[in-house]
Order: C-alpha cells, then structure tokens, then sequence
C-alpha cells in the first residue's frame, strides 16, 4: 500500500510529476438499414464534433485552473474529430490545493498548478454493415506536471459522455525533491481511481480494478448495470420488432459491451 501523504512535503524547487489519466468511453446502439446508421453517425457528427469537444475541453481547463495556451481542433470526413490544447499554470493559492480523495467537481472554480500540460480528445464513430451495432468511441488524455492530479476532472468528464463503458488508466511518472534531497515518485495519496468517482456513477456502474500500486498504475473499467433496449435503439423502438427478433438484438449489444469491457471477442450465443 501507498504510504499516506497527511504532511505536506517541503519541495526542492518545483514539483515536476507528471500524472496522466487516460479516459476511454464507448456508446453502443443499435442502427437497423443503411439509413438508421447514416443517421446515426450524423447524429455523432453534430453532438460530438470539435466545436462541443472544444467547449467540453474548456471546461476542463477552467477546472483545474489552468490556462488555455493553444488550441488545435478538426473534424473529419466522413466521421470524428480531435482537439488537442496546451495548457499552463497560472497563478495559485497553494493552500487551496487538497490531497484528500474523493469525486473531483462539476464545473466550478479548481486552482491548480500546471506547467508543459495537455488534454487532448478524439472520437472513432463505427458501425458494422451486418450486424446493426454501432460503437461511438472517445479518448481523452489529460497530463499535467505539478501539484494538482487530473482526476480531479473525472467526475466531470464522466458526467459529459453517456457512456456504457468506460476504461480509465492513471499513472504518475517521474519523481520530485524534497529540501534533504529525498526522491518522491507520488505526491497524493490513491488506492483506486474509484474513490474519486460519484455517489452516482458507482451506483450506475458495474467497476473492476487492475492496479499496480508498485509501478504507479491504476487502471478501472466500469459497465453499465442496467440495461433498457429502448436506450440502445436508433431510429426505432423494441415495439417496432417480434419479441423474438428484439430478444436477439439485446444479445447482439449485451455481447458487444461484454466484448468491449473484457477485451476479448466472446463466441456468439446460439
């Protein structure tokens, strides 16, 4: 177990950790013809394009207190986009800065300590021409150096995507100096990327952990627990099939979320 972190730590000069937290969703529907999945990929175009990722990524940054220094965004053809911004410290009230875990906020004023910092985001919109499924991805990165840790955006981040899945990897890297000269490789105090989620996400998902508390490493998956067909369908409803031909659609998305949240193709069911 890590060591708990109660004191602060008299640095020599600044902290230069670098602390980045890779948060991967999925969105899985179910898109019947030709026309439902070009109607669904236009739909992804318009509520994930790189105007709102833009805004999303903003918010991000005002967050955790940093400044905006660039930002470069494109939307692709036929389907996606990217935004990378660079971001940098601005000055702080370093008392204000906490170690405690617990859920980062939802928009509201963080400070923070950034320094050669970035969020980047890109989103892969797909659909299988047979099968009907259709998976919206987005990855988003967000690396800081200093003090502040960028799980303190997760929760929002969270709160911006309506996800069946979500896989997030945290890792600190580097180490800092204290006044005598001791190496530091961590700064906060973490035992799962789980204690900085909501009340809210951990009743709605289903969360396992892999971590490697030696190596700075924490990684969680979270499913959703519940599953409604009509959330799943685009274009139409499960009213619109047989109940033999909606029982067969829930199988298909069930075994792609299962495929997803597992990484590994599962045999089909008969």
């Amino acid at each position: 177990m890590l060591a708990r972190h109660n004191k602060r730590i008299k640095l020599h000069g600044f902290n230069n950790l670098t602390k980045s937290l890779s948060f991967n969703i999925y969105d899985i529907c179910y898109a019947s013809g030709e026309r439902h999945r070009d109607e669904y990929i236009a739909y992804i175009d318009e509520a994930y394009n790189a105007a709102r990722l833009t805004q999303i990524l903003t918010d991000v940054a005002q967050l955790i207190g940093a400044n905006i220094l660039d930002i470069s965004r494109q939307d692709y053809d036929p389907q996606g986009a990217s935004v990378t911004m660079l971001i940098s410290e601005e000055p702080v009230a370093t008392e204000r800065i906490g170690y405690t875990e617990g859920p980062g906020p939802l928009p509201e004023t963080v400070l923070a300590h950034l320094d050669k910092s970035h969020i980047t985001v890109h989103t892969y919109p797909e659909s299988h021409p047979e099968g009907g499924i259709a998976t919206f991805r987005a990855d988003i990165d967000v690396s800081t150096c200093g003090r502040i840790s960028p799980l303190r955006a997760l929760n929002y981040l969270i709160h911006s995507f309506e996800s069946d899945i979500v896989i997030m990897d945290y890792r600190v890297r580097g180490f800092t100096r204290d006044i005598r000269g001791k190496k530091h490789f961590i700064d906060h105090k973490i035992n799962s990327i789980q204690d900085f989620l909501s009340r809210d996400t951990k009743d709605k998902y289903q969360m396992v952990d892999v971590n490697v508390y030696q190596e700075y490493l924490f990684h969680t998956k979270m499913v959703l627990k519940d599953f409604d067909l009509d959330n799943y369908m685009f274009g139409l409803g499960k009213e619109d099939y047989s109940a033999r031909e909606a029982g067969r659609i829930a199988k298909l998305l069930k075994r792609e979320m299962m495929e997803i949240f597992y990484g590994k193709n599962m045999s089909r069911a008969p």
